[in-house]
């Protein structure tokens, strides 16, 4: 498989800049991610505020996944023309406006507005940010570049939700997305400074994602990822729902318990990091397994607060290994693309984000958090049989 984009050699520049340049694409990624499940922690009290269920208050976290997934090839190819730095530049201004725009919105449909700009945002930014480690800082150090860059999506999504539910309810749900608005223009203006001009390298091919759609190894990268991705979004939008009407928490232990699955999610980026390498099923396989595992024992356990923490404990660790483990599982399968490999992975990835999120809702308004919590439970545990298919295909040689 062929290269999907040509990079030419970065500018020699001082190693320091250029490390600044990926911690500031790592810090716009981290804000994106922010953004995006920022809501999953304050449905309840956004829910409120417009008089919208919990169900509808969740299209919020459809809206951008749907966009996400369109835009990130359609953006991709669309602008390959247009200097790199220019493109991450203008994301972080559409971030910062589609937050002011939350914060300040007095009717729920400008809310999805803005969360209509949130997806635009994360397909492209995302999309675009895969290829460039190797052009900020050289060929010899593009791998540590890529896995700092790509560092921020577990840890945007484990300490998002936490973060943005303490600042919601100390200051107010608005606030926390006005934070998230400044916290994107002093990212627009790190990258104004420490990023450097990128022209634009050789175009991402329609045929070259066409290809790869085409192989065994892709195939199975998106059968997993829709089956852990969907049962951990049809459930955990809902999880601030599920812990005030059944276990019984207030706002302020919603918060707390949130923080633990984030600190808890911390430690699962990183020891996913560390299996995914060398044995890259039984850490996708462990790490669905314990999702469905939580989510299943929800509805039992989680009637207490004390189990209801042990749960997002386990919760927290597994999940925090996903996306490390699908966009590791993405790569391998196309080792000649990674740019297209990223682009699939994206899609893929914020497209069954946005189905999780929209199915959990209208199960939720039709039953129940706990119905919610069985089903994306269940749909978690398929995960790890389809991945235990893929080890016993190549044992016995089959292509990935």
């Amino acid at each position: 498989m062929p290269a999907a984009l040509a990079h030419p050699a970065p500018t020699a520049r001082s190693p320091l800049v250029g490390w600044l340049a990926v911690v500031s694409v790592m810090a716009g990624i981290f804000a994106i991610v922010t953004v995006e499940i920022l809501p999953i922690g304050l449905l309840p009290s956004i829910g409120d505020s417009f008089h919208v269920t919990d169900g509808t208050a969740g299209l919020m976290m459809t809206m951008p996944g749907i966009l996400a997934a369109l835009s990130a090839p359609v953006v991709t190819t669309a602008t390959a023309r247009v200097d790199r730095r220019t493109m991450l530049c203008a994301f972080m201004v559409l971030l910062a406006g589609a937050s002011f725009l939350a914060a300040a919105a007095p009717a729920y449909w400008l809310v999805l507005v803005s969360r209509v700009v949130v997806g635009v945002t994360i397909g492209g930014f995302w999309s675009i940010a895969a290829g460039l480690a190797e052009r900020l800082v050289g060929r010899e150090s593009a791998g540590r570049a890529k896995a700092v860059i790509f560092s921020a999506v577990p840890l945007g999504s484990v300490l998002g939700v936490p973060v943005g539910t303490f600042v919601g309810e100390v200051a107010g749900w608005r606030t926390a997305f006005a934070v998230m608005g400044v916290l994107s223009v002093l990212v627009w203006a790190a990258m104004l400074v420490v990023v450097p001009p990128l022209p634009a390298a050789e175009a991402l091919r329609p045929r070259v994602l066409g290809g790869l759609l085409g192989t065994s190894g892709t195939r199975r990268a998106l059968a997993v990822t829709f089956l852990v991705v969907l049962g951990h979004f049809g459930t955990f939008t809902y999880v601030a729902p599920f812990l005030a009407e059944v276990t019984g928490a207030g706002p302020g232990l919603t918060t707390v318990f949130l923080l633990v699955y984030g600190a808890a999610g911390i430690a699962g980026t990183f020891l996913g990091g560390a299996l995914v390498a060398d044995r890259p099923r039984a850490a996708f396989a462990g790490a669905a397994g314990l999702i469905a595992g939580a989510a299943l024992l929800l509805p039992v356990v989680g009637r207490s607060a004390v189990g209801a923490v042990a749960l997002l404990v386990v919760w927290g660790i597994a999940y925090g290994a996903v996306p490390v483990c699908s966009q590791t599982w993405f790569v391998r399968a196309a080792p000649g693309a990674p740019e297209a490999a990223s682009v699939l992975f994206t899609a893929s990835f914020q497209a069954t984000f946005a189905l999780g999120a929209l199915t959990g809702g209208a199960v939720l308004d039709r039953t129940s958090p706990s119905t919610v919590m069985v089903l994306g439970g269940l749909t978690a545990a398929l995960t790890v049989p389809v991945v235990w298919r893929h080890r016993t295909h190549t044992r016995s040689g089959a292509h990935r």
